[in-house]
């Protein structure tokens, strides 16, 4: 899945540039193709699907060139979750009705690959002997407010354990209690389950996108998926998978997964996984002098020379258009000032 925007990643991420096309750790490749390149551990190429909005039908085939037109689906509007997701597994059961899937974000960090790629086999071949709903779920390090959280059961089939709940994104309080509890992780939005499986649940739960959805049978991978899609995608329901199915269904589990995750979701949380200098800074270069300045994150444009002092737990983010220069603590209002930064000055800015 691509094609979010990722707001709270702003001035870096923008519309015309979301973060999942960007090399925000600096390695030399966007957030989209470190996925790619981790799934072909999984898959062979040929079986690797993107979905992005249209808008980023350009970004995607330029990253990642490999893929043919019929492995890049476009939404013609954003829908949530559910109704993108739908629309993959409808696509891909008309060319293996038992097609085994995993569905993944392109721009979460996984630092421990292989061991990511050993989880994600266990749940393949855990959906592929049961009509089951896999999540992996990640051992919670905080008390984070950010995450939804799933409640599991201490009983388990080989390492696989039945969900009891899917709990909303708690209080600080409520956090506190699940990490002490022990039996919650959160939710990191990756699921397995074969095709048959997921549409049975779409059926069974989540009637107007299957209803919606099945009508495209004979469209897709012909001529006539694009047409199809556009006039029929924007009549889907907004709901994510979550709403959609997952609090639903009685047949989730999960896979407690130790995989260096992080969702990349805000400045602070690439602060988190990313290297850091002797005094706890974060540069993405080496044109930067810092004096009396520690636990700041620095992200400029290449080339980009700056100088900085005297600060302490600061957001620093120059794109060339817009200068952020914001406390970490207060990072959570960021999305809240690029709305009010595209209202006063234009939509350039969003």
């Amino acid at each position: 899945m691509a094609g979010g925007i990722g707001s709270r990643f702003w001035p870096k991420s923008r519309v015309n540039m979301p973060k999942q096309f960007i090399d925000i750790l600096g390695l030399g490749s966007s957030l989209l193709q470190l996925t790619y390149q981790r799934f072909l551990k999984v898959c062979p190429e040929e079986n690797i699907y993107i979905l992005t909005n249209e808008l980023y039908e350009g970004l995607v085939k330029e990253q990642l060139p490999a893929l043919s037109d019929n492995q890049v689906l476009l939404e013609p509007s954003r829908n949530n979750t559910a109704p993108c997701i739908a629309y993959a597994v409808y696509k891909i059961m008309e060319l293996d009705p038992e097609a085994n899937i995993v569905v993944a974000p392109s721009d979460h960090v996984i630092l421990k690959e292989e061991v990511f790629v050993n989880k994600i086999n266990q749940a393949l071949d855990f959906t592929a002997a049961n009509e089951a709903i896999v999540t992996l779920g990640i051992q919670p390090t905080r008390p984070d407010t950010g995450y939804g959280y799933i409640n599991f059961k201490a009983e388990h089939l080989d390492g696989v354990h039945p969900v009891a709940a899917f709990m909303e994104k708690p209080e600080r309080s409520v956090a506190e209690q699940y990490v002490q509890d022990g039996n919650y992780l959160w939710n990191a939005g990756i699921f397995i389950w074969r095709a048959s499986t997921i549409s049975a649940a779409f059926a069974k739960h989540a009637t107007e996108i299957d209803t919606l959805f099945v009508k495209g049978k004979a469209f897709y991978n012909t001529e006539g998926e694009k047409a199809f899609i556009a006039e029929y995608y924007p009549q889907s329901p907004n709901i994510s998978i979550d709403y959609a199915i997952l609090e639903k269904a009685d047949n989730i589990y999960t896979i407690p997964a130790e995989i260096g995750w992080s969702d990349l979701g805000t400045w602070a949380s690439l602060f988190e996984v990313a290297d850091k200098d002797e005094s706890l800074n974060v540069v993405n270069s080496d044109k930067v002098k810092l004096s009396e300045t520690k636990d700041c994150i620095v992200h400029l444009p290449e080339g980009k020379v700056a100088v900085i002092r005297g600060l302490e737990n600061y957001i620093i983010v120059d794109d060339q258009e817009v200068l952020l220069i914001y406390p970490k603590a207060h990072e959570q209002i960021i999305k809240k000032e690029s709305q009010e930064v595209t209202e006063k000055f234009g939509n350039r800015f969003a």
